[in-house]
């Protein structure tokens, strides 16, 4: 498959082990996963304006010659596949499959997806914004005996708003930056008679994401301002509420091969009613520091700071991750996850209080 860079700098892309695909054969349509070749490297160089092949390989079994493949994560159209194989070969093994010159739908005859008979358990079709949806902030749950929030879980996601435009080759605007994200973190009491929640911060938000300009060829530079409100889902004493605006420029340093770090600064302000937490702005103040060094497939370590230079009050968040098959030598695919806290306002419930916190666990993003 050919991979397009349509800027105006080169750029390196970061090619999954493996990939999802849609498969129509003989009029069957079946999902079916593509394998990174065992010769392809795992970061592609792509001239500017131009296309770099990406090997990827499926089992001989799945696929006869003229099979439709599409890759719906990546885009809409069809390849016609051919099969590369050594007549000696296993005719079991995986092969490389070679798609044909371009990435322009095939000229013969297309079999309509209405035609076939899809999983009953596949979401994806009809769902056609299913590609607007990323992830945005860490996924995961971590434990630290000891303490009245001795568990704390984190989803979250963002969704492109205009996400489809790119896809049908529109050409850029300021509105394919709009996203909408929403993050939850739950405070849970394992510990405690009958384990209740103590706590649940929800945060939807709605930000601008500027593309990322390339200012060598070893670092970039992007901005992100949004809108975000945040709350408990309490009443009374117990509630708890803020919005802010916010700023974060960001940029991203190439360390060589798959290594790299990534420092943003973020600045806010507190708009509408505190009522809920009048001194709020004491414990978290307006500005914070987010930094990261990562290796692709190996280890990761992260740092986030709130801090009031007025009254000297703030937090520290650190993490550490590290795939677990590289422990194992394979699965499951997930993260071990280890994270620290240390400051004021860990949740919202407690933004006044000063705690410490130490936790171990499993990540499905990082």
């Amino acid at each position: 498959m050919r991979v397009l860079n349509a800027g105006a700098a080169a750029q390196e892309v970061r090619l999954p082990d493996e990939v999802a695909a849609d498969l129509v054969s003989n009029g069957t349509y079946r999902k079916v996963w593509l394998q990174r070749g065992e010769k392809q490297a795992a970061v592609l160089t792509i001239r500017a304006n131009g296309f770099a092949a990406a090997r990827y390989r499926i089992d001989f079994q799945d696929v006869m010659d003229g099979a439709a493949l599409s890759i719906p994560s990546w885009s809409t159209q069809q390849i016609l596949l051919t099969i590369g194989v050594d007549p000696e070969a296993d005719r079991s093994a995986p092969v490389a499959l070679t798609a044909a010159p371009s990435l322009t739908p095939p000229t013969s005859p297309q079999i309509s997806p209405d035609s076939v008979t899809p999983s009953p358990t596949d979401r994806t079709r009809g769902n056609a914004f299913i590609p607007n949806l990323s992830v945005y902030e860490p996924i995961y749950a971590v434990y630290g005996p000891g303490t009245n929030t001795d568990a704390r879980i984190q989803i979250s996601f963002k969704y492109q708003l205009f996400g489809s435009r790119a896809r049908m080759d529109r050409s850029p605007s300021l509105i394919d930056g709009l996203y909408f994200a929403y993050t939850q973190r739950m405070f849970w009491d394992v510990a405690a008679k009958s384990s209740p929640f103590r706590n649940i911060d929800y945060q939807p938000e709605l930000f601008y994401l500027s593309p990322a300009l390339p200012v060598s060829d070893k670092a970039t530079i992007s901005g992100q301002i949004g809108l975000r409100h945040e709350s408990n889902g309490r009443d009374g004493a117990a509630s708890r509420s803020l919005n802010m605006l916010y700023l974060a420029p960001m940029a991203g340093f190439s360390l060589g091969e798959d290594r790299r770090l990534t420092i943003a600064p973020r600045l806010w302000l507190y708009l509408g009613n505190l009522s809920d937490n009048p001194d709020i702005r004491r414990y978290r103040g307006n500005s914070g520091l987010f930094i990261e060094a990562s290796e692709d497939d190996g280890l990761r370590v992260s740092a986030s700071t709130r801090l009031n230079l007025g009254s000297g009050k703030g937090a520290l968040t650190a993490e550490l991750s590290y795939p677990f098959r590289r422990i194992l030598g394979g699965g499951p695919d997930f993260y071990l996850f280890g994270q620290g806290f240390t400051g004021y306002g860990e949740n919202l419930l407690d933004y006044n209080k000063h705690v410490t916190r130490l936790r171990i666990g499993v990540a499905l993003v990082r």
